[in-house]
């Protein structure tokens, strides 16, 4: 349970959510289960992100249950003194009710005996759809349970409704105790990085073997360190052409001096995640062609981060980026103009497609790619379909998202390149990503992950230090 934030923050929004459900709805909340790592040993248990938003507890095997009158029941583990000697302390369902405000609680294993009394004469039954394995089919042998007793005037729920439709609205926009958090998560998740950074020029300069795994364990030392409770993500640590694997998982290649780090990583804090990539030579000292296209991306960033504004779309960042992308592209060499044309023919051709081939940003939150619809809700009705001059596909286009204060969401532009037919030789196997975490402001966009130097110079003055 977090200790830290007032029972009234997950009482508020319990009490918003119930009035989406109506007067004769109900939610059914279970948190994630316990998973086997292998014989007798879990992996870390982390709680369900719906679950813990509407009750800040994170002990496994528990259920919230909340009805339209704003009621709501936990199903929690019981005390139980023997097994506490081996897993640890349990809150139980009397401590329950006062620690975390509920109006009822109850042990876990009560859980099939009490709900069909709870959805008994209620119209719809809200739950989370396609999440938890199990769910749908208990929640119809639930309500199985009070078909039979319809002869007695008992009525069943009619219809069931996908709960993340609502909690996934709410999660999006973060209130200011969510902000407070994730600044928080930022500012350790910097400190990891500038101390992986110095570190791996340190250890060169010292004539040492530096592997991936090296920096990997500076990162987790200063999460640690710093109070987070786990990596919000599995880090990115890519040595050389390792940069160019989006999804690259640190490993045991060497890091060699006059290649570049790309590292990925962020901290967990209170359950909300930071995400930070930065990248950088692993000697402190970029090469005329590394820091030629590390100046690109950067620019790119920059581009993106001002567009990045209440009332923009959340398309716009992204196209800001690929525009100054596709442009630094052909400046270098990497396109030839003969080839691909203007800069408007390689954007409307995505002809950069080869070397950024991912979106500028995502939401962030509770989760690391974090829930909230990308559609604009008053407009998804707006429909205009275009062929992909890629892959030949109809894309169905929606008008994008219209970023407002609250929202938070990455802004991470890269550039890829690997060995092929009409590329540089001078550019091969460096892969380069810059990214930010960014709160969007009335005014703009605040930057919380800036606490790590982004600009070429200052990265070569931090390793030098």
């Amino acid at each position: 349970m977090n200790t830290t934030v007032p029972t009234s923050v997950y009482a508020q929004r319990r009490a918003r959510l119930a009035a989406k459900l109506g007067g004769t709805g109900i939610a059914i909340v279970p948190t994630a289960p316990e998973r086997p790592r292998n014989r007798d040993s879990d992996f870390l248990y982390r709680h369900d992100s719906y679950f813990y938003y509407l009750t800040g507890f994170t002990e496994p095997n528990a259920c919230l249950v909340l009805t339209g009158d704003g009621k709501s029941t936990l199903f929690c583990q019981p005390k139980d003194l023997e097994r506490e000697i081996w897993d640890g302390y349990r809150l139980g369902p009397e401590a329950a009710v006062g620690a975390l405000a509920l109006d009822a609680a109850f042990p876990v294993t009560d859980l099939d005996q009490q709900m069909p009394k709870l959805l008994e004469n209620r119209a719809t039954v809200w739950f989370p759809f396609s999440i938890h394995e199990g769910l749908e089919q208990r929640v119809a042998g639930w309500l199985t349970q009070v078909r039979a007793r319809v002869r007695y005037g008992a009525l069943c729920p009619e219809q069931q409704s996908d709960l993340c439709a609502l909690l996934d609205e709410m999660r999006l926009f973060k209130d200011a105790h969510e902000q407070d958090v994730m600044r928080r998560a930022a500012a350790i998740s910097a400190r990891a990085h500038v101390r992986t950074m110095q570190a791996c020029a340190r250890m060169l300069r010292d004539g040492r073997d530096v592997r991936e795994f090296h920096l990997d364990a500076e990162l987790m030392h200063e999460f640690r360190m710093g109070g987070s409770q786990s990596p919000a993500y599995n880090s990115i640590v890519a040595a050389g052409s390792n940069a160019c694997v989006l999804h690259y998982r640190a490993d045991v290649a060497p890091v060699r001096a006059g290649e570049l780090v790309l590292i990925d990583a962020g901290c967990e804090l209170d359950g909300y995640a930071s995400d930070i990539t930065r990248t950088f030579p692993a000697d402190g000292k970029f090469t005329g062609p590394q820091r030629a296209l590390y100046d690109i991306v950067l620019a790119s960033q920059e581009a993106a981060v001002a567009a990045t504004r209440p009332g923009a779309r959340f398309t716009d960042p992204h196209e800001a980026a690929v525009k100054v992308l596709a442009q630094g592209m052909l400046d270098v060499g990497l396109l030839a103009r003969d080839k691909v044309g203007s800069l408007e023919d390689v954007i409307e051709k995505r002809a950069y497609f080869p070397f950024y081939m991912h979106r500028t940003g995502h939401w962030l939150g509770m989760d690391v790619h974090d829930c909230g619809s990308y559609v604009e809700p008053g407009e998804v009705g707006q429909v205009s379909e275009r062929k992909d001059p890629l892959s030949g596909e109809i894309i169905k286009n929606r008008p994008s998202r219209v970023l407002q204060p609250g929202m938070v969401l990455t802004i991470e532009p890269g550039i890829y390149v690997r060995p092929g037919e009409g590329v540089p030789p001078a550019f091969h196997n460096i892969g380069i990503r810059i990214e930010d975490d960014a709160i969007v402001t009335a005014q703009g966009c605040e930057l919380i992950s800036r606490g790590v130097p982004v600009r070429a110079e200052e990265i070569e003055a931090l390793m030098r230090a």
